[in-house]
């Protein structure tokens, strides 16, 4: 059975470009316009993976992660930031919150895939 991954991203473009590449590497893609969207989505569907930017409206990518780590069934799903901030202490922050990577924009789908296939649970 295929993995599910999340894509959480406001422009319905780029979700577009990280579903085509998760797909035609076997992942099943659910897709989510920001994080307010996404929380809509946790409705107990296994997800092996999040791929989430951190600026949005209604609910940004951090304030997401945090909500997701403290759901029961979503604790533990590994959470990939894919954005275009790169300064240090948003990593961090985004490690404090959960992110076990972080990928900028732009960035080649061969490294998200690659991302996406060594943390996928």
């Amino acid at each position: 059975m295929a993995k599910t991954v999340m894509v959480v991203d406001d422009s319905g473009s780029f979700r577009t470009v990280v579903k085509l590449a998760l797909q035609k590497a076997g992942y099943e893609v659910v897709e989510a316009a920001d994080g307010k969207d996404a929380c809509g989505k946790l409705d107990g569907r296994k997800l092996n993976l999040i791929v989430c930017d951190v600026n949005m409206p209604n609910m940004d990518g951090l304030s997401f992660l945090r909500h997701l780590k403290t759901a029961a069934n979503y604790k533990f799903t590994p959470v990939i930031m894919l954005t275009t901030e790169s300064q240090e202490s948003k990593k961090a922050e985004g490690r404090a919150a959960g992110a076990r990577a972080w990928i900028t924009k732009p960035f080649q789908p061969s490294q998200l895939v690659d991302a996406v296939n060594r943390l996928c649970v």
